[in-house]
């Protein structure tokens, strides 16, 4: 690339960030954007090392990444500036109904070749204080990415154990019928002691969280609501203790 094309594009970059109206964070805002540097750690350790998330901070343009992960993939680290494309971008938000960008195709240092999209964070005034790009290395070795979705030794328990429900209603149900069926397959729990065995599972699950969950376990396990609060304050006191 030749000096002059360079500065065509400094200059345009330079032209995108004026173009940005940039006002101080109130505590709020910060408090906010905050709140996503656990989305970019989360989206990184479900995707891979092949993936690159990027906060940016809109308060100031020229230090704008706030956090990043995986950002081997780019060679960017916190305190980098934003990019002209990143801003293209939020220009695309703000002039739609979207508060993402339509997915895109770039090319980082060396060539890399990246799939991302760029999402707006809001403040309570509904101003754009952030954006969160998510890049995807295309040129990652495919193993890389196939490695990353391979399920692990845990995954097999862990995927029996989750309750895609429809309602919360349903929720509970489901609940309800795989801690009985546990507490029935459980040789060591008596046959007196089962109602109050699941009971107390289910608390410990944190079900009871749930409105109504009482009313339809105590239907379920042909008990009365007294039964299962007792049941409940039993837990309870059983964990004070242990305390």
């Amino acid at each position: 690339m030749t000096s002059t094309s360079t500065e065509i594009i400094h200059s345009d970059l330079l032209l995108e960030m004026e173009s940005v109206h940039v006002k101080p964070f109130t505590e709020h805002d910060k408090v906010i954007l905050s709140s996503y540097e656990a989305v970019v750690d989360g989206i990184a350790s479900l995707i891979g090392p092949f993936c690159e998330i990027v906060l940016h901070s809109l308060e100031d343009l020229n230090t704008s990444a706030v956090k990043i992960a995986n950002g081997e993939n780019t060679g960017r680290q916190v305190g980098s500036p934003i990019t002209d494309l990143a801003l293209k971008m939020l220009k695309d938000i703000e002039g739609s109904e979207r508060n993402f960008s339509r997915s895109y195709f770039t090319r980082a240092k060396g060539g890399v070749l990246m799939k991302s999209i760029t999402v707006a964070i809001r403040n309570g005034d509904n101003r754009v204080i952030g954006l969160l790009c998510v890049n995807v290395n295309l040129d990652a070795p495919f193993s890389q990415i196939l490695n990353s979705f391979l399920p692990n030794h845990d995954a097999q328990d862990a995927a029996s154990n989750v309750n895609f429900a429809s309602d919360v209603e349903e929720l509970v149900d489901q609940t309800v019928e795989r801690t009985i069926e546990e507490i029935n397959a459980d040789k060591s729990v008596s046959n007196n002691t089962k109602n109050r065995q699941i009971v107390m599972e289910l608390f410990d699950k944190g079900i009871f969280d749930i409105k109504d969950a009482i009313n339809r376990v105590a239907e379920r396990l042909n008990i009365s609501k007294h039964t299962v609060y007792l049941y409940i304050r039993q837990r309870k006191t059983e964990e004070d203790q242990c305390e």
